[in-house]
């Protein structure tokens, strides 16, 4: 079961102390590795009180490194055109080292797009970020002649870190990262956790998204849609008959996220999946991740597919049942690898961590050890 709490909580509660074990990210740079790990130069992170311009952020203006190193394209999985009017063309990206589906939603009246859940590269053994995959996005962009005019966020991710911010530089230094209006609910619980403060994420998004809010993506209409339970400040978003879900429902044979995080809750997970599967049952629910088991990752199911076959909230399933099953499932689940590391990084909108006065970037990890051991 999956728990986090600062040194005092810790230690009135379970009996065990809690100290914050600094990873240092470091490594010699290849191609995709971000040079501000390694010493302290301008890099692709801008601080917190304002947005880099392109030419200050990448030194060349108007030209990303996917330009300047002449990075291919990355090849979506599947590209799902347009249905109708008011549905988007959606390209679908699957980062398989976190199991992640990416998503560059295209307006085809206009190439206006938007890109939802993107993936900064990570190896914890060896504390190397690397930026390959978002490099593989911004040549698609480029390629396909696109216009990002959002970079959107459905949660403050604990499974991979956001490339959200080295994205907002690469496309010129001015698309908005957006955000749920309550990530400032869970940046309050972990920013202590980590040692950061609260005050450097004032403003660390550039929008935070209202409940029904709507935005316009080219000639299309976005619908910001709150979907809590994995966590509070989830939401997701309806384009047309596209529905992007985040960590909330999954496939069918996937079924639902885990609900167990700091503010997360089985009771108003399960309202989400109603709100979800009350949708018509032609619209296309695409998830955010996929762990398939004997068949192909695949990135939507319908709405009257779920209904019929999500193995957790399939059409009958009532409250009380499957909140004491999702309870219990979490009650065994174990932390996700990247857990720390994540929230560190997205908690600020993609930035990591202030470096110290040698350049270096730490990230923590709290270690938890019994009140009686002494080391």
């Amino acid at each position: 079961m999956f728990r986090l709490a600062s040194r005092t909580s810790s230690v009135r509660a379970s009996g065990t102390h809690v100290r914050p074990r600094s990873v240092h990210t470091h490594a010699v740079p290849p191609r995709g590795v971000l040079p501000s790990l390694v010493r302290n130069t301008p890099g692709p992170f801008p601080a917190a009180s304002g947005s880099a311009s392109p030419t200050s952020a990448r030194g060349i203006a108007s030209l990303s490194r996917a330009s300047i190193n002449k990075i291919p394209p990355a090849e979506p999985w599947r590209r799902h055109p347009s249905s109708d009017p008011e549905t988007p063309n959606v390209f679908t990206f699957f980062e398989k080292a976190t199991s992640t589906w990416q998503y560059i939603v295209v307006d085809p009246h206009t190439s206006e797009a938007v890109i939802i859940d993107s993936v900064l590269d990570y190896d914890p053994a060896s504390g190397v970020i690397s930026t390959a995959t978002a490099d593989g996005l911004v040549s698609f962009v480029e390629q396909n002649g696109l216009k990002v005019i959002k970079i959107l966020e459905t949660h403050a991710h604990a499974d991979h870190l956001t490339a959200a911010q080295y994205l907002k530089q690469q496309l010129g230094g001015d698309v908005p990262v957006c955000i749920g209006q309550r990530i400032k609910q869970v940046q309050e619980t972990f920013a202590p956790i980590y040692g950061l403060e609260l005050s450097s994420m004032d403003n660390a998004f550039d929008a935070y998204l209202k409940d029904n809010e709507e935005f316009n993506l080219g000639s299309l209409s976005c619908h910001v849609l709150h979907l809590p339970g994995h966590t509070p400040d989830h939401v997701g978003f309806v384009i047309g008959k596209a529905v992007f879900t985040g960590d909330s429902i999954f496939n069918p044979d996937v079924g639902t996220a885990r609900a167990d995080f700091p503010g997360g809750n089985a009771e108003t997970l399960y309202a989400s999946m109603q709100r979800l599967l009350s949708l018509p049952g032609e619209y296309r629910l695409y998830v955010g991740h996929d762990y398939p088991q004997n068949r192909d990752q695949t990135c939507f199911s319908t709405v009257a597919d779920q209904r019929a076959e999500n193995k957790h909230v399939k059409e009958g399933t009532d409250a009380t049942s499957f909140i004491q099953w999702r309870k219990d499932r979490d009650a065994v689940l174990g932390a996700p690898r990247l857990l720390h590391p994540s929230l560190q990084v997205n908690i600020r909108a993609g930035r990591l961590p202030p470096a110290d006065e040698q350049g270096r970037v730490f990230l923590r990890t709290p270690v938890k050890f019994d009140a009686g051991v002494k080391l």
